[in-house]
């Protein structure tokens, strides 16, 4: 019997709308789900395992790539570059396996592009207001910079127009479900 492709699964969301929170749960529930594993070019965190958390690589390897076509998506943050292997993703999803990947929205209609069957989920706050009151709750940044990100929450809600699935985190438990129903009615 052939092997059933699997799913690439694409979440986004703003800084503060508590994606980390919702995809652990999601992972630590559903065991046929599986997080994909991103390039960087950043040095390793401790405990921190190449292969396992990312694949561990240089600027100049990481470029090269870059030239050869070889990610879905890639951007750069703080001087350290980041992408997702096409040929890693797609070797995984023909072995039926189903991978999540959290990236930001410009890489995710980069992979939509690339990968017209990838399912984007986009996790929405319940509102600007309420996820303002979430990063100044934080108490990590200044003024400027939750500016900066609250900027960002807006272009980011008016891309998420272009996602397949919506779902407002307004309460993680009700938020959770709902992307259990949207992936499960995927993968099945």
């Amino acid at each position: 019997m052939e092997q059933k492709k699997g799913k690439l699964f694409v979440i986004s969301g703003s800084s503060g709308v508590g994606k980390g929170t919702l995809l652990k749960k999601l992972i630590e529930k559903n065991p046929k789900l599986e997080v994909s594993i991103s390039a960087t070019t950043r040095q390793p965190r401790p405990g921190e395992i190449d292969g396992v958390n990312y694949f561990f690589t240089d600027k100049d390897e990481f470029l090269k790539e870059v030239e050869n076509g070889d990610f879905l998506e890639w951007a750069e943050f703080n001087g350290n570059y980041y992408g997702t292997k096409q040929a890693w993703v797609e070797r995984n999803l023909n072995k039926g396996r189903n991978l999540i990947l959290e990236i930001e929205t410009k890489g995710a209609l980069q992979i939509k592009n690339k990968m017209p069957d990838s399912v984007l989920i986009f996790i929405m706050p319940p509102s600007i207001e309420e996820l303002e009151h979430r990063l100044r709750g934080r108490n990590t940044e200044d003024e400027e910079t939750i500016q900066g990100r609250l900027h960002e929450v807006r272009r980011e809600i008016e891309c998420s127009k272009n996602y397949d699935y919506t779902i407002v985190n307004d309460d993680l438990e009700k938020a959770l479900v709902e992307l259990e129903k949207v992936i499960n009615s995927v993968i099945h």
